[in-house]
């Protein structure tokens, strides 16, 4: 009798367990279907907040077309988020007549791009591409400006040496040596207007006119044959590639972790340098788009509080949503918020997680365009950047779902910008017109790219999206100081 009591007891005291551990099972089962549906809730907000329809599209692009005639027409900021500002850099080559040996220099951060090559004229290649890229040393960082001067004319003595110009191509006469400077992703380096910022140097800015006195005070004193005929920003080259190439491109756009475009328009269309302009003929309008904004942005929370927090407040808004400095950063930051509020990543916030800009564009790329059937590329970038593990297949997923949406607003807010250049200059309906991009965003992010093209697609259709090429640059990085020098002078 008391083995049959002890052994109900047991099978009681079991039954009592069994039933607890179902308990305990439902309640975690409920709370995990409860914090995913916390997930997807605001991973649907922020993808309805992020959508750009058509119609949305075609306010960017109209707001747009709208700021860059205010920016033409008055030199009053409050008119326009724009400030753009006419570099003289016209005539554009002609893909024609440009023949022999030319010269450039790309000045970056922390380093000088030097570039030679022969043009064949009648549009051909170049050929002989020779590309060096040299680090500028600490101590002329921080020397004058004269003391950079010096460095790089120097270097362009070794350079010239090692890569000469054929005898019949030598001219006892000064040649042009095509000079741009590279934006840094932060704008420390970058022209605007007549002035350049170099940030990172000691004389942190300069005038345009003062750098090429200095620089070709410099070249005459190392015995080169080579003079700075205009200082540019690095876009406006890429406008000169794609114009040597094609007689129809009208812009230039660049699409890596910073952005900017620049364009071909007429002197009638820009009042406010009237009184420094040709009476007729074409300007190269750099836009610094990145500046760009308007109301009709989709503008999300991610974005308010990462602009808050950034250097710039209030600043370069449309590069915000569309550049790769940033598109990682967004990601991160919904993230977080899934982590905190619907605890997607486990009870605890990976430390990781909460630090800034930790999460960068190129792996925000490969997680997107991961095609195995179980996002192991998802998986192995969470690890190594932020010290996640143990992700289920749907957490993966949505991961990539996130990345989905920013890369989309992102990519098709570039095509509205796109179409907006076009439309501002009348070419939409009967011209065909080629748009030339630049930037590892656009040339290695596949996705990034299909969905500005399809953007663009969808706002013009069938019928005149034909009219509109866009295409990545031609002649490769760094290629653009070179077709500037070959650029015929403004006299001929």
């Amino acid at each position: 009798m008391k083995q049959q009591v002890a052994l109900a007891a047991v099978t009681t005291t079991a039954a009592t367990v069994m039933a607890v551990v179902a308990l305990v099972r439902q309640y975690w089962k409920a709370k995990q279907d409860r914090q995913w549906g916390k997930c997807q809730r605001i991973l649907r907000k922020f993808a309805r907040d992020c959508s750009t329809p058509v119609p949305k599209l075609w306010q960017v692009a109209n707001a747009m077309v709208s700021d860059m005639g205010a920016s033409l027409s008055s030199s009053d900021e409050a008119t326009s988020s724009l400030n753009m500002f006419v570099s003289y850099a016209s005539p554009l080559p002609t893909g024609i007549n440009e023949k022999g040996m030319y010269y450039g220099v790309n000045l970056r951060q922390t380093k000088i791009l030097m570039v030679c090559g022969r043009l064949q004229g009648k549009n051909q290649p170049i050929s002989d591409l020779y590309v060096d890229e040299v680090p500028i040393p600490s101590s002329v960082m921080i020397g004058t400006s004269q003391e950079l001067y010096d460095y790089i004319a120097a270097e362009l003595v070794k350079f010239s040496s090692a890569h000469p110009e054929k005898d019949d191509e030598a001219s006892a006469n000064d040649k042009k040596l095509g000079f741009t400077v590279s934006s840094g992703d932060d704008q420390s380096t970058a022209i605007s207007g007549s002035n350049i910022k170099l940030k990172n140097f000691a004389a942190d800015t300069t005038g345009v006119k003062d750098l090429i006195t200095g620089m070709n005070r410099a070249l005459e004193k190392h015995g080169l044959k080579l003079r700075v005929h205009a200082l540019v920003d690095d876009i406006v080259g890429n406008l000169a590639g794609g114009r040597y190439y094609d007689k129809d491109c009208v812009a230039a756009i660049t699409l890596g972790m910073g952005t900017n475009a620049a364009y071909v328009d007429t002197t009638q269309s820009a009042p406010r340098w009237h009184d420094s302009l040709p009476k007729k003929g074409e300007i190269v309008v750099c836009m610094e788009w990145g500046n760009f904004n308007t109301c009709h942005l989709p503008i999300t929370q991610y974005d308010t509080s990462l602009d808050a927090a950034s250097s710039n407040p209030g600043h370069r808004i449309f590069e915000k949503m569309i550049s790769g400095m940033y598109l990682g950063e967004i990601v991160r930051r919904v993230l977080v918020r899934m982590a905190q509020e619907a605890a997607l990543f486990g009870q605890n916030v990976p430390p990781k997680l909460l630090i800034p800009y930790l999460l960068r564009s190129p792996d925000m790329s490969a997680m997107h365009q991961d095609t195995s059937e179980d996002r192991e590329v998802v998986h192995e970038k969470l690890k190594e950047i932020f010290g996640i593990t143990n992700l289920t297949t749907m957490t993966r997923e949505l991961v990539a779902e996130v990345c989905d949406i920013v890369t989309e607003r992102g990519a098709r807010l570039a095509g509205a910008g796109t179409v907006a250049i076009v439309k501002k200059l009348g070419r939409i309906a009967n011209r065909r017109s080629v748009i030339i991009m630049e930037g590892g965003l656009y040339e290695h992010y596949r996705i990034f790219r299909n969905y500005l093209h399809s953007g663009v697609w969808e706002m013009l259709g069938n019928e005149l999206s034909d009219n509109i090429v866009v295409e990545h640059s031609h002649g490769g990085a760094g290629t653009g100081p070179l077709f500037l020098a070959a650029s015929p002078t403004p006299d001929s």
